[in-house]
């Protein structure tokens, strides 16, 4: 169950910190423009300098906080015994690439939430049995954007023949796409309400054989030379730090699309997908979050 936050207030696993809450926060650094890298190249026999490009690194929060629980202890021991439970899971903390959200409400803004590890829970006990814990926490998210709080899912079916139908002889297999390619009698709307790129989460589910997913407006394309039988899928993750094709049997699937250039830019835009199938019953389905420059980034109209 996802907690309900507060202005100012931040949930990492479910433990909720800041203003009115058991853990007020006297400091927090990292939340501005993630850090970059790049070389600054003096210039030979010249004035000034050559700037490489600048990337983003890794985003660190460090959260100066403290349990108060006055007069209780225990309770304050639970709260610490809370974080590091946090901290400690297994399936994010043993997996390379794994990752728990952090959620950030802060005033004129809904939930944000950034993914990454909870990599530090550093105490100070010397006062633990007044109540009174002072922390010193760190979280990394291994990319610098801010998402949206609930994300977004689009489901196409291939086999939207209302527009048209098919031509004698025919002969398989046959090729499904949408039977009106301007878009409009079938659509495969997606919305980004950020203001930047979105990456998607695209699964395809069988039966078919070869889908290539397109968006529209950049052209951009994946495919995947698979053949899936009913039940079976293949996922293709566009996520930085998470980029992969993956089978339903845990096995990796060939493409040789880039991955990391199939975005969802800010505002409307369009996915179709084609696919050799003789049912007309594969599906595709892509998930996604709005995705966002800064904590107080403005939502676009769609």
């Amino acid at each position: 169950m996802t907690v309900e936050l507060k202005d100012f207030q931040l949930d990492v696993g479910g433990v909720v910190l800041g203003h009115d809450t058991s853990v007020p926060i006297a400091e927090i650094e990292g939340l501005g423009r993630a850090g970059v890298r790049g070389e600054v190249v003096p210039q030979p026999g010249t004035d000034g300098a050559w700037l490489s490009p600048d990337w983003y690194e890794a985003r660190t929060l460090r959260i100066d906080c403290a349990i108060k629980t006055p007069g209780d202890p225990a309770a304050a021991m639970q709260i610490l015994a809370d974080l590091e439970a946090v901290a400690d899971q297994a399936p994010v903390r043993t997996v390379g690439g794994a990752v728990m959200p952090l959620r950030i409400k802060w005033p004129g803004a809904p939930v944000r939430v950034l993914f990454g590890r909870l990599r530090k829970v550093g105490p100070t006990l010397g006062n633990a049995a007044l109540g009174w814990v002072p922390l010193d926490l760190e979280f990394v998210a291994p990319g610098a954007r801010y998402y949206a709080d609930v994300e977004q899912h689009l489901r196409l079916r291939l086999g939207w023949l209302s527009g048209g139908g098919f031509k004698a002889p025919v002969q398989a297999p046959i090729r499904v796409t949408s039977a009106d390619p301007s878009g409009q009698t079938r659509r495969g709307w997606v919305t980004n309400n950020g203001d930047v790129d979105a990456h998607p989460v695209l699964t395809v589910h069988g039966p078919c054989a070869n889908p290539v997913i397109t968006h529209v407006e950049t052209g951009r394309t994946i495919a995947v030379p698979v053949t899936l039988a009913p039940g079976q899928w293949v996922r293709v993750d566009t996520r930085p730090g998470q980029i992969h094709v993956v089978r339903d049997n845990g096995g990796s699937a060939p493409t040789t699309s880039r991955l990391d250039t199939f975005v969802l830019p800010p505002g409307r835009s369009e996915l179709r997908w084609t696919a050799s199938d003789p049912t007309a019953t594969a599906r595709l389905t892509a998930t996604w979050r709005d995705t966002y420059l800064s904590l107080h980034s403005r939502r676009t109209e769609s």
